[in-house]
């Protein structure tokens, strides 16, 4: 049903590959959402109130906050599909990172205060009384979160927007709560029982919502403030770096997330200090262009000329790298180099050190690299860098 709607109020063929169609993609989920959730916080209210059950009310209440959830999706879908400006020169995506922790807000809210009005239930709310016509439309209420879940799902996958992937479990959530009332609803009519089953009911409710929440507010705050590239993203990388002529290896490897769809990337790829600086450039520049082509990243590559085929070096290089993976397994090294003297010999490279490693650790071991550097030739001295892997494990 999603795809005939969008083909009929969006677009005339399934693509979602320009900022344009992006921004009305997400626009028009979160329209859809309003309208869905404002039906059925109209009709869980009506039925909260005839059946007097805290458990509906409650669930009635938290699709008006989805309401307001989605009002958010649709706001922000505008404002971060705006072009990037002087001010903003990196875009204004992650407005829909802002959005969907305001969405996780409302629903933190929302669960807060139902969890609070379930637990006055537990002393004061009567014994609610339900119809058969009142579980079925509970029931179909069920059935269309779970059409929102499904579409939210969908189009999430096509723009890669945050918002709509914490819609999408927002209305798992309600639909398994839902679920949960009814569950409730039936037990109290079959099986009449000496506690307030509504109100335990109420409480769980609430508690699932707090639950979904949470997720969305952790998952956002972490896009805040900056995650690792997926692993699918660098390989690709990767394997696009590798295809170029002359390239030999590649280090620092940088992917800055400003929102869906505006990624920028840097890296240090590693070419024999012997080639041409011409054809490099021209090498690297059409690596920029396939990796913006292929993988929509802004990507900018730095050149670092590594001493290939000298023994001497080559030489140097596998003794220290033995010495690095037997002082700690987890460190590893690049751009490594050597100025030559007679009475002094500098190893100068970058150490990789994982964030698993303490700063103490990191002490204890390059002392220990130098140590046992210096044992193989009293004339070596190390000149270490510590970097750090921004790469996702």
């Amino acid at each position: 049903m999603i795809r005939f709607l969008l083909s009929r109020f969006v677009y005339s063929k399934t693509t979602a590959d320009t900022p344009e169609m992006r921004t009305r993609l997400t626009f028009f989920a979160g329209i859809l959402g309003i309208l869905c959730n404002l039906f059925l916080f109209a009709l869980k209210l009506v039925i909260g109130m005839l059946s007097h059950s805290v458990a509906i009310t409650s669930d009635a209440f938290n699709n008006l906050s989805d309401a307001g959830s989605s009002l958010v999706a649709a706001i922000s879908a505008r404002l971060a599909g705006q072009k990037p400006d002087a001010e903003h020169p990196w875009g204004h995506g992650r407005l829909e990172y802002v959005a969907s922790l305001i969405v996780s807000f409302l629903i933190l809210f929302v669960g807060i205060e139902l969890l609070r009005s379930s637990f006055s239930g537990l002393f004061t709310q009567a014994a609610p009384q339900f119809s058969v016509i009142s579980l079925c439309l509970l029931g179909a209420s069920v059935l269309v979160k779970l059409w929102m879940w499904s579409y939210n799902r969908y189009i999430a996958a096509l723009t890669d927007a945050a918002v709509l992937r914490a819609a999408a479990a927002d209305s798992l959530g309600d639909a398994l709560s839902s679920s949960v009332v009814i569950v409730s609803a039936v037990l109290g009519m079959l099986l009449p029982l000496p506690i307030p089953l509504d109100a335990i009911m109420g409480i769980l409710v609430s508690l699932m919502i707090l639950r979904c929440g949470w997720s969305i507010a952790h998952e956002t705050v972490d896009l805040l403030l900056g995650t690792p590239a997926d692993r699918e993203t660098t390989d690709a990388l990767a394997e696009i770096l590798m295809s170029g002529d002359g390239i030999i290896g590649y280090h620092d490897l940088l992917v800055h997330d400003y929102g869906p769809g505006r990624k920028f990337a840097s890296v240090h790829a590693e070419i024999p200090d012997t080639a041409d600086i011409r054809h490099a450039h021209e090498v690297v520049d059409a690596l920029e262009v396939r990796i913006y082509n292929e993988l929509g990243i802004t990507a900018v590559i730095h050149t670092d000329p590594v001493t290939v085929g000298n023994d001497y070096v080559d030489g140097l290089r596998h003794a220290v790298n033995e010495i690095i993976n037997e002082v700690h397994p987890s460190l590893s090294m690049h751009d490594f180099r050597i100025t030559d003297g007679e009475n002094r010999i500098n190893l100068i490279f970058d150490l990789l050190v994982p964030f698993s490693l303490t700063a103490e650790d990191s002490v204890r071991a390059v002392e220990e690299i130098r140590r046992r550097v210096t044992a193989l030739d009293p004339r070596f001295r190390t000149v270490i860098k510590l970097d750090t892997d921004y790469t996702a494990k």
